[in-house]
């Protein structure tokens, strides 16, 4: 049973949150580009110096859940109902999460992800944050397939799951790209020569 956090990583945690809630308030009232780092630390009563010490710049400021990122791939693949695939539980996760309609139902969900794919800087950042999980992804796939941890099959298969995150921000529809997506990677390329 681990301890609970003590005082100073309470005051933290606490600072942290207040830093983040203040950006995407004032993100969401005027816009990304139009809110300085200097207001959100005055809005969070905080200096600049000590925003700085929670969040390296300002775009992750915007995604402080990482760590809910890696839980959830890691849980589609080891949590997959019998029968499912690991492309399919994928699929289902990044559609989850490319087009949730938000958390239960919290109007400011849709507003984020508006702000986020509006905001080319937040698009660019959310894409790095997905992708710095293909090594975790990519060593789950292979302790769930009994492969061996350096199988470059898991590596890419994590890979361009991850990046069809990204596909149909320009089509309009893209729950069609990304299923098609994992259909090519489910059953591979069946096209003409």
């Amino acid at each position: 049973m681990s301890e609970p956090p003590g005082r100073r990583e309470r005051k933290k945690a606490a600072t942290r949150k207040a830093l983040a809630d203040a950006a995407l308030r004032l993100f969401l009232e005027r816009g990304y580009d139009d809110v300085g780092i200097r207001e959100i630390a005055d809005a969070a009563d905080v200096s600049t110096t000590t925003l700085f010490k929670h969040f390296p710049g300002k775009e992750a400021l915007v995604f402080d859940r990482e760590d809910e990122v890696k839980a959830g791939l890691v849980a589609a693949v080891r949590e997959r109902p019998a029968g499912q695939s690991i492309p399919e539980a994928l699929r289902e996760h990044v559609l989850r999460a490319r087009l949730s309609p938000g958390v239960k139902g919290d109007p400011r969900f849709s507003r984020f992800q508006e702000l986020i794919e509006r905001t080319p800087a937040l698009r660019e950042y959310a894409r790095r944050m997905w992708m710095r999980q293909e090594a975790d992804l990519a060593a789950v796939i292979a302790e769930e397939t009994g492969a061996p941890a350096d199988d470059p099959k898991c590596r890419a298969l994590a890979h361009f799951a991850l990046a069809t995150r990204d596909l149909g921000y320009d089509t309009g529809d893209p729950r069609a790209a990304v299923t098609e997506a994992f259909a090519l990677l489910e059953h591979g390329w069946r096209g003409e020569r």
